[in-house]
Formats: structure tokens, sequence, C-alpha cells
């Protein structure tokens, strides 16, 4: 399974809390700023590919998390329409992982 994807019941999707609601406020101005910047970047895209929010904690640059725009991982949904698939997958969002990630990759100091 995907890390980056959790099912609703399970969470998917809720908001990042903690440290890194912190930090994507600080580096992008809000979480739904963020959202429009990587719905923007993905579906402008040409071909295929990944589309990775960083935020810097520090000098330290940190990958939240992938969002994978290969045809594969929306064509049977979604068809030829990104944007729609780019729209929903924050949906089900693993914020818990990227929560994670940040602070391993970022401890407090």
């Amino acid at each position: 399974m995907d890390v980056n994807i959790m099912l609703l019941q399970e969470g998917g999707g809720e908001p990042p809390k903690s440290a890194l609601g912190w930090a994507i406020d600080s580096n992008f101005g809000s979480l739904e700023a963020l959202i429009q910047k990587m719905n923007a970047e993905g579906a402008a895209l040409q071909g295929s590919g990944w589309v990775d929010p960083l935020v810097t904690k520090g000098a330290t640059l940190v990958p939240l998390l992938g969002i994978d725009v290969w045809e594969h991982a929306y064509y049977l949904q979604y068809k030829n329409v990104r944007p729609d698939y780019l729209k929903n997958i924050w949906k089900v969002m693993n914020w818990k992982y990227a929560c994670d990630v940040y602070e391993k990759e970022c401890p407090s100091t």
C-alpha cells in the first residue's frame, strides 16, 4: 500500500497538526495554499512524474509526500482528467505519515 494514502475511516485527509502544520503555514501560507500550489504543478506537469511538496526546517529541506501523476495512478477512475484526481487525492492524504517524516528528518532542537 502507498504510505502517502490513508483510508478516510483511518484518518486519511485529516489536516496535519503539530510542527508540520506550522511548517506548512510558514512555507506556503496555509494548507490550502500548499494544496493549490501542488494541484497547479501536478496539472501543468507534461507527461508523467511526481509532485513533491517540500518544507524547510532551518537549513533542512524535507520532502513530505509524493503525489504520483503518472497515468496509472488515476486513469481507471479519472480517465485523462488529472485535475480531478489532484483535487481528490488530498481527501485521503496520509498526513500522519508526513508528520512522522517531518519529525524524523527535522527533530526539534
